[in-house]
């Protein structure tokens, strides 16, 4: 974790959040990643990571983890931010249209066969 943080660090494309309580106790983190699009002018922000402790879920840090991305994003020239959550993780697609967000089209995955399928 260390040093993802600190690759993200030096990047113009990468954003880490953490929520800390008063006492310096990391409540939630969230990470997003910016793309160039082709085919029209502008970003795509990809929430990449979002996770909030148990002990602090349904208290706002959440959301306010998104705002954070959200704020980062649309300075950033992102025209769009997309998350994508596993199917059976269904409070967390509640709690994404809560704040925002909409079902949107579908993603397909291929895993790279060099590291046995892994990627996704």
């Amino acid at each position: 974790m260390v040093e993802r943080l600190r690759d993200f660090s030096t990047s113009t494309d990468d954003r880490v959040f953490v929520a800390e309580d008063g006492g310096g106790r990391v409540l939630g983190v969230a990470s997003a990643h910016r793309l160039p699009l082709f085919h029209v002018s502008g970003y795509l922000i990809r929430i990449t990571a979002l996770a909030v402790c148990k002990a602090a879920q349904g208290t706002g840090v959440g959301r306010m983890l998104v705002q954070a991305v959200e704020a980062w994003a649309w300075g950033a020239g992102a025209i769009r931010i997309e998350v994508t959550s596993g199917d059976h993780r269904p409070a967390a697609h509640a709690f994404y249209q809560a704040v925002g967000y909409a079902v949107d089209e579908r993603r397909f995955v291929k895993g790279s066969p060099v590291r046995g399928g892994e990627g996704r």
